[in-house]
């Protein structure tokens, strides 16, 4: 196979490639190598692949090229298996297709479905849920199926792990036949397979694996410890290894408050993350890990799946998993595409069975260690500032850097259209369409995202135009995360 080096080789729209420069998008990986060619000429596709291979963009990157702007109903769905998940992949098409002013939605339960059925009478080119909340909608009529050209089954082992198989073959089944589906997994078990056979036609079979073998750009050991001696146990794991972004992971969302409150009383950055939370609690609390803003992050397996994090350094398994896999997924937030990283687990005399299944499983031996020699100044160590936040350098803020986001005082209510704010805006003298990009009206304002410098002509410029007949309050905003 001939190795392409640089995005350009794809045919990809200029939009799309100053979309993945931003991104800091250098070189394709190998998974984005094999699939994109594949997805470009319009096929079926089963892809086996670790996570952190960057598959998100094997998938997104060719089917934002493939989009048709024009076109009123949604042409591409996406199913994951959580809500994390979800949002983060959705985040991910939006970013790569911005330049495109492609339109993409996030579904999900436990937010409001009113919310989200406005989102969905605009134009949105994708959408990207959870089956269960996706169904929902579906038999509600609230998103048109007749124009999908694209499923993407997205980990589709933890569909079948959560039960949710069903759900996805019901909505399989109200699509267009001529669609092209996509499915990515980690492991392709037998009822994976039955399903790839009874909606594929001749899909391209692609295993993808790292360069890397999670054994050599994962350092994994671990300590023998009971339970009521590993908070300082980890304690002197921190002080020694000083990580500079952690996921601790505990089986129960009981253990990840009892370890929050331990671990913010002794000074450490920390923010939880657990299945009990409230929604817009648990997406705070990644935006927060993702930025730098904490540097520990304590979690259940919500987090194994759903957080893709490039610079994880460490992670930690406070308590052994019960199920092998889950080991697989947690370590999996470190050492990402072809990083290293540690991952380290604290095992009692009770979980040290469950730790060995993990070897066998592995068919690798963990290393156990004794305790860390902590440094002679380590009794000395101001928590507060050697584990401040340490903000990272967030590419989706050079990305918002190139856009204006503009926000007009009127909105649907007002029978405000797209129509009316285009007009408005390319009769500012130098301004033209192509310097438009997502237009966003709701029910009482409306937001419309202007690209490069011309962004601080038409804020201010805009405020003296007529829109609709009339002068209309005009602030230039902030991206929300």
């Amino acid at each position: 196979m001939n190795t392409k080096e640089e995005f350009n080789d794809y045919g990809l729209s200029k939009e799309i490639l100053k979309a993945l420069k931003k991104l800091g998008y250098e070189n394709p990986t190998e998974v984005q190598e094999r699939v994109i060619p594949v997805v470009m000429n319009d096929k079926d596709i089963i892809v086996k692949s670790q996570t952190g291979s960057g598959k998100t963009a094997a998938f997104a990157i060719p089917v934002c090229e493939k989009i048709e702007l024009e076109m009123k109903n949604p042409q591409v769905l996406v199913l994951t298996p959580t809500r994390e998940l979800a949002v983060q992949v959705k985040e991910d098409f939006s970013h790569l297709g911005r330049f495109k002013r492609i339109r993409c939605a996030a579904i999900f339960g436990k937010q409001p479905m009113e919310i989200q059925k406005r989102e969905l009478r605009q134009r949105v080119h994708v959408i990207v849920g959870t089956p269960g909340r996706t169904m929902d909608h579906i038999e509600r009529q609230n998103i048109k199926l007749e124009e999908i050209k694209y499923l993407i089954i997205d980990e589709a082992d933890k569909m079948l792990d959560m039960g949710f198989i069903v759900q996805v073959e019901a909505i399989i089944n109200r699509l267009p036949n001529n669609r092209i589906t996509m499915l990515f997994s980690a492991t392709i078990p037998d009822e994976i397979e039955k399903i790839c056979s009874k909606y594929m036609v001749n899909p391209r079979k692609i295993e993808v694996t790292s360069k890397k073998p999670a054994t050599e750009k994962i350092q994994q050991y671990y300590y023998e410890a009971e339970e009521s001696k590993k908070f300082n146990l980890l304690k002197q794991i921190i002080n020694t290894e000083k990580p500079e972004s952690c996921i601790i992971f505990c089986n129960t969302r009981e253990k990840v408050e009892d370890l929050l409150e331990s671990m913010v009383r002794e000074g450490y950055n920390s923010a939880a993350l657990h299945g009990g939370m409230e929604q817009d609690r648990r997406l705070f609390a990644i935006q927060k890990f993702k930025r730098g803003a904490v540097r520990f992050l304590i979690a259940t397996d919500v987090a194994a799946r759903g957080i893709h994090v490039d610079d994880v350094t460490h992670v930690v398994n406070y308590e052994v998993p019960m199920e092998n896999e889950s080991y697989v997924h947690r370590i999996g937030r470190t050492g990402r595409v072809e990083n290293e990283g540690t991952a380290i687990t604290l095992a009692s005399t009770r979980e040290l069975r469950f730790l060995h299944d993990i070897e066998e499983y592995l068919q690798y031996k963990i290393p156990k260690k004794t305790k860390p020699v902590e440094k002679a100044e380590a009794a000395d160590i101001d928590m507060e500032r050697e584990f401040r936040a340490k903000p990272k350098s967030n590419k989706i803020e050079r990305l918002n850097r190139e856009i204006t986001r503009i926000r007009i005082n009127a909105g649907k209510k007002s029978k405000m259209r797209a129509g009316h704010i285009v007009g408005a805006i390319t009769s500012i003298e130098g301004v033209s369409g192509d310097d438009i990009g997502i237009i966003d009206i709701q029910d009482t304002c409306s937001y419309v995202e202007i690209f490069g410098r011309n962004g601080d002509i038409v804020a201010r410029t805009l405020p003296n135009i007529k829109i609709k007949g009339k002068i209309q309050t005009i602030k230039k905003v902030r991206f929300r995360t």
